[in-house]
């Protein structure tokens, strides 16, 4: 196939185009790096089926040739990033899902939105399933990245109810594993660069709260089962094994050999108190499931990052 996928030199995005590219496919990463690098795509950007184009996907697309998908993951997706970048994330939720949107139609191209559980807000109902509408703070600071893609699957299924698009929209769990920044911001990055210099572990509340953690090649590979599939509804791929804050990062100091100690701080606004996928519509409709046991994928994310400790 000849792709395009939006947000290409990002965590998630790069390791969906290296895995395209082991398939064969014809790569177009698309990304403006505001939050990503070059080097994410280092292994693949020498490739002859591999174009890098350096775009801001809220102005207009031009692709030249046919396209058989468009994959638009182009978003700031850690709360450190998009508090920084508040009105880029909602341009990019709105504006650029409707030009990879319009540019898919054009090209009679199948598209695939990454969304995302924070759809679900703080949620009441637990675990979520797709059918659960969420509880979302539409004006509080969050709102930007949740209301930016609420919005996007809005568009995604309008076009796919008027035009007869062929579309996925994939809701990603907490995802991690190697290519994360050192200064994400996100949890697993946080724990584990803290740990491995000794620092105070930063746990926000009590440290009650849960997430569920999901490895990024088992991510990826859900995304190629969504591919090939004709399933145009919202979809929950992530892992359902649910852990405490404070339990995650018990365990990273104990995979780092840490001698660091647990602090805790103010909880963030809105941050949500529970967070775990029903994935039986995934087990039913992909036959997929997560196979990369927690302590299994930290204990990759901690070698990359220990090749990293005096990187930015």
């Amino acid at each position: 196939m000849r792709v395009l996928v939006t947000g290409g030199a990002g965590f998630l995005g790069s390791h969906l185009c290296e895995r395209l590219v082991e398939e064969g496919d014809e790569i177009i990463c698309m990304d403006n790096l505001i939050t990503s690098d070059l080097s994410n795509v280092s292994s693949v950007k020498d490739e002859g089926k591999f174009t890098f184009i350096k775009h801001d996907v809220s102005e207009k697309i031009k692709i030249e040739g046919d396209l058989d998908f468009v994959l638009h993951f182009a978003s700031p997706a850690s709360p450190v990033d998009y508090l920084n970048h508040p009105i880029k994330t909602l341009k990019v939720g709105s504006l650029g899902t409707h030009n990879t949107l319009g540019l898919a139609k054009a090209k009679d191209a199948k598209y695939l939105l990454a969304s995302t559980s924070e759809v679900y807000g703080d949620p009441l109902k637990h675990p979520q399933k797709e059918s659960y509408w969420g509880n979302v703070n539409p004006v509080g600071p969050r709102c930007v990245y949740d209301e930016s893609k609420r919005f996007a699957e809005a568009l995604t299924m309008a076009y796919h109810r008027k035009h007869g698009l062929d579309t996925r929209i994939v809701r990603i769990f907490n995802t991690y594993g190697p290519r994360m920044r050192k200064g994400d911001g996100r949890v697993i990055p946080n724990f584990i660069n803290q740990a491995l210099s000794n620092q105070q572990l930063t746990v926000y509340g009590d440290g009650s709260q849960t997430r569920s953690f999901n490895y990024v090649d088992d991510e990826v590979e859900g995304f190629l089962s969504l591919m090939k599939t004709d399933y145009p509804l919202p979809l929950n791929i992530g892992n359902p094994v649910e852990k405490t804050i404070l339990e995650l990062a018990e365990i990273i100091i104990e995979l780092t050999d840490s001698e660091s100690k647990i602090g805790y701080e103010k909880l963030p606004e809105d941050d949500p108190k529970t967070r775990c996928p029903d994935i039986s519509l995934a087990e039913e409709t992909l036959g997929w499931r997560p196979k990369t046991d927690l302590r299994e994928g930290l204990v990759k994310t901690i070698d990359y990052f220990k090749g990293r400790l005096d990187s930015k």
